[in-house]
């Protein structure tokens, strides 16, 4: 579980707090360290929970979690929403990583306050669920608020990867009108702080206008960072880049292509 890199209305239903065993006692829960309890302050048990996942005694993890996020620790929600949404260490639940998410929005975030990546990270899940809806839920898709909330991340906090879904749905007129150079706008940004998905796309754009070498360059730097669940698509726009351009461009490209993440504009 990695904590997040910068992240509505809703009240969390948590579930049933049933985290003592048949014949264990209700204090001796906590197996790590002896000293927390679930009396014990929530940020206490925000780190035991931390420690214990880190251990793979995630049952414990999640009773921690859960008694902290009943105490207001955000990082706690967070950590629980996550588990939810992976199945990592309960069943997965995607409705109820959803509500989770949703309450941590709903609080909102005060400027400069240490739950702002807890609180972007919330907003940028809950696009994604907007986005294809929860299947057997009340959450159904719902393209405008996704691209809403998209926009929210990437104006107001300059996520890089907000910035990269929202070009993508402009690009394809999900949630809204399709524009190619607002898209390019959020591309460029993105790009210019090195997400891969977004520097191929901007190629490959360019590219499509007649900036062969450039675009073709940037697709190319962008397979050097590209995360194996991306690689494939990103080699599959650089490969038919590559197949039309010409030799010179060819060249160029492949000469551009190492100074690219080094390149403000």
């Amino acid at each position: 579980m990695q904590t997040p890199d910068w992240k509505y209305p809703g009240k969390v239903l948590f579930s049933s707090l049933l985290f003592v065993l048949a014949g264990t006692a209700a204090g001796h829960a906590f197996d790590i360290n002896a000293g927390v309890t679930k009396e014990s302050g929530p940020f206490d048990l925000f780190k035991f929970g931390f420690k214990a996942y880190k251990n793979g005694q995630k049952q414990e993890a999640v009773e921690a979690y859960r008694y902290a996020a009943e105490k207001g620790h955000t990082g706690s929600r967070w950590a629980l929403a996550n588990m939810y949404a992976d199945g990592d260490g309960v069943v997965e639940d995607d409705f109820e990583a959803f509500k989770i998410y949703a309450e941590i929005a709903s609080q909102g975030v005060e400027p400069g306050s240490e739950d702002t990546g807890f609180f972007v990270n919330a907003l940028l899940a809950l696009a994604g669920y907007y986005r294809k809806g929860i299947p057997g839920s009340p959450v159904k898709i719902d393209l405008a608020q996704a691209r809403q909330l998209y926009f929210q991340v990437a104006s107001t906090f300059g996520v890089p990867e907000a910035q990269f879904q929202l070009a993508r749905m402009m690009l394809s007129g999900e949630g809204g009108k399709t524009s190619i150079q607002q898209a390019k706008k959020w591309l460029n940004l993105a790009r210019k702080s090195g997400h891969p998905g977004a520097m191929a796309v901007f190629g490959n754009l360019i590219f499509q206008e007649g900036q062969s070498a450039r675009g073709l360059a940037f697709m190319t730097a962008a397979l050097d960072k590209c995360s194996p669940s991306d690689c494939l698509w990103m080699q599959d726009l650089q490969e038919q880049a590559f197949s039309l351009a010409s030799e010179e461009d060819r060249r160029v490209a492949i000469a551009l292509a190492p100074e690219i993440y080094h390149q403000p504009e």
